[in-house]
């Protein structure tokens, strides 16, 4: 046994040993490099190596957790006592007794698969391969601002739990991306790829920063961004919309991954990160969606931010609708959360950031099936709409129900062909119209995971990762804004 779970083991021992029904501890190993180039200057050169311990521990069925950094040896014991000491304070405010699902956890190691590991790639290389990115946006005065950057991260965990469960975790993150902004008579305008805010990211290691050739990307976001400061708005009106997958990523994350968290449904994130318009009278009979929708949440999908081997209550990763044909069929749950709607066993979506905060129920990789359509073919066949490509902005209200998205670039779309570009084409709509308007979808082959690396929920503020995998597809008569 390594000494790390050694540490978890002799906590949850502690905890056992001072009165505590079950106890689970997490020795977490993290390590983080963002690196990022500011108009061909390195700008932001960031490392972080840290590591603690944090045991949760359920007492006269109320929760305690406490945390530590390093591993010092007194510090199991200490944090037995301090977990054990607020759950039984906590206890006589409760309103009812936490019960956990019966899954049967089970020992054993998983690894993010990895060709190339990006830790041992040196800084001199990685800060290469971001110069040869920004060329390509050089060159145009009206060019004010290029930006190439890079993400890498790489969690190891260590878990114990009552009954002697022993896992270990390898999860890596490699991504990065490109931005180019144009000014023109007073008017701005940003270009990204693959994605905004820093691109995309997969777990994997740097072979998928390398397959997103940045390189070759830079002249084609430069000529956008200036092409984009010339174009007409969009104008307001009812048209059809057509979602690339860099945007239609971030409207299944808000509008059917958010509202489905279990205890957002009941209240218990309502005082920050808010509730959900889902609630469970609607589970197997609401129709979310068309007939054609498919929304299926999956922690083992190949290359997943959330693909792991367990969530942090130690319970195995799975597959299962959220969405199917159209009709709302499942929730993200917990051990703790999944009685609250008849269901024995948790759907394994418990996570927490770090050693340093106890879990809670999160998005995990969720994604929209594939359909039968190309792209051209969808294009040909509308006669009225835009094309929506990379997120810029948006809002949405705390049950998930209304909503607003800005994307970078829009194409107005005539008699089934591309007319003119457009700048900041902005939609709003209500989530169940939204999906249910969906009538076509690309097929398999225009199918991506894209990475989300920044959601954040909880109070205090937790931030997770998960990604989100589709096609483009359309929507029919929403609502556009200016």
């Amino acid at each position: 046994m390594s000494q790390s779970m050694q540490h978890a083991r002799e906590a949850v021992q502690a905890a056992e040993s001072a009165g505590a029904d079950y106890a689970d501890a997490r020795f977490v190993e993290l390590e983080l490099e963002e690196l990022r180039l500011h108009n061909g200057a390195l700008e932001g050169a960031r490392a972080q190596a840290e590591r603690g311990l944090g045991l949760r521990v359920l007492v006269d069925g109320a929760w305690g957790f406490a945390s530590a950094a390093g591993d010092e040896p007194g510090a199991p014991a200490e944090l037995a006592r301090r977990a054990v000491g607020s759950a039984r304070a906590l206890a006589a405010a409760r309103t009812g007794p936490i019960e956990l699902s019966p899954d049967d956890l089970q020992s054993g190691e998983y690894r993010t698969p990895v060709v190339e590991d990006p830790f041992a790639l040196s800084y001199a290389d990685k800060v290469d391969l971001m110069v040869e990115a920004d060329k390509g946006m050089q060159g145009r005065e009206e060019i004010v601002s290029r930006n190439v950057d890079l993400g890498l991260r790489r969690e190891r965990q260590w878990f114990f739990a009552t009954g002697e469960v022993e896992q270990f975790q390898e999860l890596v993150r490699s991504g990065g991306g490109i931005a180019a902004t144009a000014a023109i008579g007073g008017v701005v305008e940003r270009r990204s790829y693959p994605a905004a805010f820093g691109g995309d990211s997969s777990a994997a290691g740097f072979e998928f920063v390398r397959s997103l050739d940045l390189a070759q990307h830079g002249t084609r976001v430069r000529d956008e961004a200036i092409e984009l400061c010339k174009a007409p708005v969009c104008e307001a009106g009812e048209r059809d919309l057509l979602l690339m997958g860099n945007q239609l990523m971030l409207q299944i994350h808000e509008s059917v991954g958010h509202p489905n968290e279990l205890d957002r449904v009941f209240g218990h994130e309502v005082d920050l990160a808010g509730a959900s318009f889902a609630t469970t009278e609607k589970l197997g009979e609401f129709r979310y969606g068309s007939d054609i929708v498919n929304l299926v949440a999956d922690s083992t999908a190949e290359g997943g931010l959330d693909t792991r081997g367990w969530d942090d209550d130690g319970v195995a990763s799975g597959r299962w609708h959220v969405v199917k044909d159209g009709i709302f069929q499942g929730y993200h749950t917990s051990r703790e959360w999944s009685h609250r709607i008849g269901e024995s066993q948790s759907r394994a979506t418990n996570r927490a950031e770090g050693w340093y905060n106890p879990p809670i129920i999160r998005i995990t990789n969720l994604s929209l099936m594939p359909g039968t359509w190309t792209l051209d073919d969808m294009i040909a066949d509308t006669e009225d709409g835009v094309l929506c490509d990379t997120v810029k902005m948006w809002s949405i209200d705390q049950r998930r129900l209304n909503f607003q998205f800005t994307t970078e670039l829009g194409w107005e779309i005539k008699n089934g062909k591309k007319h003119r570009m457009v700048r900041k084409p902005t939609y709003q709509g209500n989530t169940p119209d939204f999906w249910r308007s969906c009538d076509a979808i690309c097929d398999e082959h225009h199918w991506r995971l894209w990475g989300l690396s920044n959601c954040g929920k909880g109070n205090p503020m937790q931030v997770a990762e998960m990604s989100h995998g589709c096609s483009p597809a359309r929507f029919r008569k929403q609502t556009f804004v200016v």
